[in-house]
């Protein structure tokens, strides 16, 4: 059995002082780096969105941040501006280990869709090549550490179990944006779902 750890948006702009910083969010970093030299395989995931992102409030007139809209996938929250691509908000938070890394996988970097997902866009159809790399590197078993445990973490663990693999999300590893009570939603979503949660 080949284990994966799949380290999830760890970025400035998701740790305190970012654009859309969850509380909390830089506490996951000694953690993270602790437990690396126990997996074979490590993936991060990095946000990496275009200047004129469609989940991005101030590129719909009179949207607020958190406010949600339709998109042609489904609702679609819209966020602060963030982790936009070449800026320092989208760099890994200085102190996690990045060297260790096999592969980074760069998601929301097309405009008219945003991806929380490390596996899928939100349409939910379109790959974003982590399935198949995992495949060829034999891999059976995820764990999933990083931000935020109700969106890009939650959308991974739900994804990840779809595809087959045994997933475990390391709580003490994760931080929540906890936007209305989303935070027990994605919990109990993943439990739901067959996701180990320790």
């Amino acid at each position: 059995m080949t284990q994966a750890l799949i380290m999830i948006d760890v970025q400035n702009d998701f740790c305190p002082g970012g654009a859309l910083a969850v509380e909390g969010g830089d506490q996951i970093i000694a953690p993270i780096n602790a437990m690396q030299d126990d997996f074979a395989v490590k993936v991060l995931t990095q946000d990496w969105h275009p200047l004129n992102h469609s989940s991005f409030a101030d590129n719909h007139q009179g949207a607020e941040p958190y406010s949600t809209t339709q998109m042609p996938y489904g609702t679609q929250v819209l966020w602060p501006r963030h982790c936009v691509t070449g800026s320092d908000g989208a760099n890994f938070k200085i102190g996690l280990n990045t060297d260790s890394a096999d592969m980074i996988v760069r998601k929301g970097y097309n405009p008219k869709i945003d991806s929380y997902s490390a596996f899928f866009e939100n349409d939910h159809v379109t790959q974003t090549g982590l399935h198949g790399y995992l495949q060829e590197r034999g891999v059976t078993e995820l764990t999933m550490v990083g931000l935020a445990t109700d969106f890009c973490v939650k959308f991974s663990a739900l994804d990840g179990a779809k595809l087959g693999y045994r997933v475990n999300i390391i709580e003490s590893a994760c931080r929540g944006i906890d936007l209305g009570g989303s935070l027990k939603i994605a919990l109990n979503e993943m439990r739901s779902a067959g996701v180990s949660l320790a």
